[in-house]
């Protein structure tokens, strides 16, 4: 297997279900071209018995990519993950923190936070059939599998399928009573976990996710850990990722403007458009784009009630760069 560490995962855009296509993508590789980017999850039934282009294809200028896989059947894991390298993927990620209730009923996500012996078996499974990195995204842990010693458990008997990557959301999950939502906000954030983690086994790769809002609190939190993975907050008001290759990657590239970066994005745009994409699926990536700007608000508004509209094109960008301005 592949040296995981031999990505650069300092700064991690977060898988987030419906929000993370390769455009999304596209659009975050204007802001950073080092950050580890990483795919929503994508289930093993939706790569083997789905529309494989539709959920597998992405755009070159995107790497490094990790793609983040769904599902508890070994033998399914191996084949996508060896799917997923033909189509060009730097890392196979595997959901083991997820708490929607469709996840637990397909037996993956949080769930398997219960059976590390399971998730081993998967993570070997894909190890044995690639040559690029296999990881783990989890939770501390899930209802009343809460205590340091399960985790510390469930963290041992991975690795000694050669996981040497944890991406750990520093919340527990609760499996039943609470959405999805309220399972990234209710349970407290619980960052000693994760620096204990690093304590007990360093020479694992450990990235932490939960609550990172911006490049300072990732700096500080890297004096105890690998790296971080940012999520909501990257979404919503991306701009605020600016620095991350000059603070991480030791890039000098002079750093964009927002204008610089929504004509550059508008270029984009126009190709996909050619290729007969809808502008919707693509505008309603950048609408953060101006967070908090004075006039913000215009170019916000300008996307969300024309980039619809039945024949809608890169102009309605454009216009909506030029209300700003």
């Amino acid at each position: 297997m592949k040296n995981s560490k031999s990505l650069n995962r300092k700064i991690c855009i977060a898988p987030m279900l419906d929000w993370t296509d390769r455009h999304q993508r596209r659009f975050m590789r204007i802001i950073t071209k080092h950050a580890v980017l990483y795919t929503e999850m994508i289930t093993t039934g939706a790569i083997l018995y789905g529309d494989k282009d539709g959920h597998l294809k992405f755009n070159s200028e995107e790497h490094p990519v990790a793609i983040q896989l769904g599902g508890s059947n070994p033998k399914d894991l191996a084949q996508c993950a060896k799917i997923c390298e033909d189509y060009g993927y730097d890392e196979i990620n595997l959901n083991v923190g997820c708490p929607s209730d469709r996840v637990q009923n397909g037996r993956f996500g949080a769930c398997l936070m219960a059976e590390p012996e399971l998730v081993a078996e998967c993570m070997d499974a894909m190890a044995n059939v690639v040559s690029i990195p296999t990881t783990v995204k989890s939770r501390i842990g899930i209802d009343e599998l809460d205590s340091y010693e399960h985790l510390h458990h469930f963290i041992n008997t991975v690795q000694q399928a050669g996981v040497e990557t944890f991406i750990i959301h520093a919340r527990k999950a609760w499996l039943s009573g609470l959405s999805p939502k309220q399972n990234r906000e209710i349970p407290p954030l619980r960052y000693d976990v994760a620096y204990q983690v690093k304590q007990d086994f360093p020479e694992l790769e450990i990235i932490l996710n939960g609550g990172v809002t911006d490049l300072h609190q990732a700096q500080e939190h890297m004096q105890h850990l690998d790296g971080v993975m940012i999520g909501r907050e990257a979404y919503h008001n991306p701009y605020h990722l600016i620095e991350t290759d000059r603070k991480f990657y030791s890039d000098e590239t002079p750093v964009l403007s927002r204008q610089e970066i929504a004509r550059e994005f508008i270029q984009y745009v126009q190709a996909q458009l050619e290729q007969g994409v809808y502008l919707g699926h693509m505008s309603r990536h950048i609408l953060g784009l101006f967070h908090a700007q004075p006039r913000g608000k215009l170019w916000r508004r300008h996307l969300s009630e024309n980039a619809y509209k039945k024949g809608a094109g890169a102009e309605v960008i454009q216009k909506a760069l030029e209300l700003f301005e």
